[in-house]
């Protein structure tokens, strides 16, 4: 709240947005404030709660029903597919098609965005992101061979991916692609190292893919 009263001091616009991780239901608070009083900036949010089914440690009902809150009043939003789960009160389970997808993609732009991303669907041996367009009523699947590899953070990399592509002006579409892509280097090449997944990927070594973009 202390940067929040600086920047109104100092008149500082947004043009996005960006929310992630949040642990409490005060913090889900702040930012609802935060983005109710910048309605002019391009609102994205990554509902981070769960994976695998189930919701992360210190998750529960009370705390989706917040994140909730942030999804209706966000232009897009990219869960995975458990937290795509969460939010539409279907139940989980690990064979979901596309079109069962789809359809909760659609579900969840019911609440209010205009843009969904459901991340890390696996199909028949490949890890698809499927991307939802309200206003056009169109999508996209795209696929990657799926390694049987997994790091945390990879989530977070790829919607920050999503934020900064959008926010300078690239095709919704097209992000998805870049974005997909760039996880999948950072993932096949780290699973060349004996590292623990927690630690992450290793991303650096390819954010020249990312710079070069605006070139």
């Amino acid at each position: 709240q202390e940067y929040n009263r600086a920047w109104k001091e100092l008149d500082v616009s947004f043009d996005t947005i960006y929310s992630g991780f949040l642990g409490s239901i005060d913090q889900i608070d702040i930012v609802r404030d935060f983005i109710k009083s910048n309605n002019n900036a391009y609102v994205i949010v990554d509902p981070v709660m769960g994976d695998g089914g189930d919701y992360y440690q210190t998750f529960n009902d009370e705390i989706c029903n917040k994140i909730k809150d942030l999804v209706k009043i966000s232009d897009l939003v990219t869960p995975n597919l458990t937290e795509a789960c969460l939010l539409t009160n279907n139940k989980y389970h690990t064979n979901y098609t596309l079109e069962e997808t789809l359809d909760l993609a659609k579900e969840i732009s019911a609440l209010g965005p205009k843009k969904v991303i459901i991340t890390g669907i696996l199909i028949d041996g490949n890890i698809i992101n499927l991307g939802y367009d309200k206003e056009n009523d169109e999508y996209l699947s795209y696929s990657l061979k799926y390694n049987n590899k997994s790091y945390s953070g990879t989530g977070d990399i790829f919607t920050s991916i999503i934020s900064g592509l959008i926010t300078n002006g690239h095709d919704f579409k097209d992000s998805i692609k870049i974005a997909s892509d760039f996880i999948f280097k950072c993932i096949e090449y780290t699973s060349k190292y004996d590292i623990d997944p927690n630690d992450g990927v290793f991303f650096e070594v390819f954010l020249n893919d990312l710079t070069s973009l605006n070139n």
